[in-house]
């Protein structure tokens, strides 16, 4: 699923995804879990605001970001009742 990802380039020049948008809802990375590289792909496993954990890839030729999967069951956020489609 294709999704628009707002990122933050550190000192090293390397962008990290900080927020997402699928659809209408953007959704913030709390926190980046793990992240690696494949030759075409750079993935992050990021925790979003709103308890899920999701990985994020990214085409490293387009530009263009994708959700590439969910890992492991939804955890509700305290302050939102909104849900990934």
């Amino acid at each position: 699923m294709k999704i628009r990802v707002e990122c933050y380039a550190g000192y090293r020049g390397e962008e990290e995804p900080r927020a997402f948008t699928m659809g209408e809802r953007r959704y913030e990375v709390k926190e980046i879990l793990d992240r690696w590289i494949a030759p075409d792909h750079r993935y992050f496993k990021v925790q979003a605001d709103d308890g899920r954990t999701l990985v994020l890839r990214h085409d490293t030729a387009s530009g263009e970001w994708e959700l590439a999967g969910l890992v492991g069951a939804e955890r509700p956020a305290a302050h939102s009742a909104a849900r990934l489609h």
